[in-house]
């Protein structure tokens, strides 16, 4: 079972999503800010990160950079979730890898097959 570590503030999106992942068969660790996001990918070693861009603590932006940067987590694939539009989070993309993007609100079918392609990538590699 792969596990996921779900990083979002709003605890109504945090169950929401949580709910339908593990009704998928994933193991889901969550957090309520950037800076618990960081600590829980350093201890549970995530299989795929879905991360919040705007929360209170540490945004998903600086988190995702300390995730990215520490060579045990740097490999963990990381989804950006974000009411901005995709052209918003291409821009800060240059200095923050993201292996994926979702919109909020998520089209639950679509972050599936996101989530589906970058673990078996993962596996693979």
């Amino acid at each position: 079972m792969a596990k996921i570590l779900l990083v979002e503030d709003d605890a109504l999106i945090r169950d929401l999503i949580a709910y339908r992942l593990q009704n998928h068969h994933f193991d889901v660790v969550a957090a309520s800010d950037g800076k618990e996001g960081v600590l829980l990918a350093k201890s549970e070693n995530p299989d795929l990160i879905l991360m919040d861009m705007r929360m209170p603590i540490m945004d998903g932006w600086e988190a995702t950079e300390q995730i990215k940067t520490w060579p045990p987590t740097a490999t963990i694939p990381i989804i950006a979730l974000t009411a901005q539009s995709a052209a918003i989070v291409g821009q800060r993309e240059m200095s923050v890898s993201y292996d994926g993007y979702a919109q909020k609100p998520v089209e639950f079918k679509r972050l599936l097959t996101q989530i589906e392609s970058l673990i078996q990538q993962r596996i693979v590699a």
